[in-house]
Order: structure tokens, then C-alpha cells, then sequence
């Protein structure tokens, strides 16, 4: 059974930062690509960014480039979210999710499999 579980959210002001942690078990952790996704209220889910299974490939949404930066560890089957310079419209609920393949095919979120429950981000102005 395949378990995915978020960490790491909280209430931070603008201009702040948060790391958010992922853990992904019960799947060959490092045979698969994993993303980060977020939805805000009244909003739309939309992907974040998403990692190959070796950290070889990243990709960004373009409103968080140069601002997050994704990162994995496959050792510990963990997945992060480093999140700086964050602005109140960064307020959302994160969520992780494990790819379908070892390669990231895009932010939409059909290339994915298991999401986890999400954790709250709240950015203050």
C-alpha cells in the first residue's frame, strides 16, 4: 500500500521561507518522478514543480522559478520543497505526489499516481 504523507507547512510572513518535506513508502521510491502541487482557495489545483526519479531534471512553474527549489533524497524516500521569498498569493494547500514514470511529463497532473492529504502554506501580508 502506497503511503504519501506532507510536512512543513505553517503560517509565515511574506517574504519568508518554509521547507516542506514529503514522504513516499510501499513504491520503489527512486524508480519514479515526483511533484508538488498546490491549490488555493476558489482556485484551481496547479502543479508546482515536479523532479526525475535521479534529480537529474527539474521543472517550475513559472510564477515560483528562481523563488522554490525541489530536491529529493532517495535514501530516505523523501521529497522536498525548499520555498523562499514567499508572497501571500503562495497560499495554498501543498500537496506531493508520486510520478506515473521516472520522468517528469508535466505539471498538469495527469503524469501522476499517489497524492498525499496535503499541508497548509499561509503567507501574511
Amino acid at each position: 500500500q502506497v503511503q504519501v504523507m506532507e510536512s512543513g507547512g505553517g503560517l509565515v510572513q511574506a517574504g519568508g521561507s518554509l521547507r516542506l518535506s514529503c514522504t513516499a513508502s510501499g513504491l520503489s521510491f527512486d524508480n519514479v518522478a515526483m511533484g508538488w502541487f498546490r491549490q488555493a482557495p476558489g482556485k484551481e489545483r496547479e502543479g508546482v514543480s515536479c523532479i526525475n526519479s535521479e534529480s537529474g531534471f527539474t521543472r517550475y512553474e513559472e510564477s515560483v522559478k528562481g523563488r522554490f527549489t525541489i530536491s529529493r533524497d532517495n535514501a530516505k524516500n523523501t521529497l522536498y520543497l525548499q520555498m523562499n521569498s514567499l508572497q501571500p498569493n503562495d497560499t495554498a494547500i501543498y500537496t506531493c505526489a508520486t510520478g506515473r514514470f521516472g520522468f517528469c511529463v508535466g505539471l498538469d497532473g495527469s503524469g501522476f499516481l499517489f497524492w498525499g492529504q496535503g499541508t497548509q502554506v499561509t503567507v501574511s501580508s
